[in-house]
């Protein structure tokens, strides 16, 4: 896997996913991002919230989608 250099765009974005009862779509709930790791192969994963849920997703960045607002 391929990285483009070091910038202050993650390349991952973070989800928690919950699953639901059948026919209902699961909860996606953002949680963090990744960057490439500074030191070479790998990732730096941020975390804003510790997930209840087991599964974490992690997707490219949809340039379709607006960003989060600055905190």
């Amino acid at each position: 896997m391929e990285f483009p250099p070091l910038s202050n765009e993650p390349v991952l974005i973070a989800y928690a996913v919950k699953d639901r009862r059948p026919g209902q779509k699961p909860i996606w709930t953002r949680i963090g991002a990744a960057w490439p790791h500074d030191k070479g192969a790998g990732l730096t994963l941020i975390l804003d919230f510790l997930p209840v849920e087991p599964r974490i997703v992690l997707v490219e960045p949809r340039a379709d989608l607006p960003p989060l607002p600055d905190e």
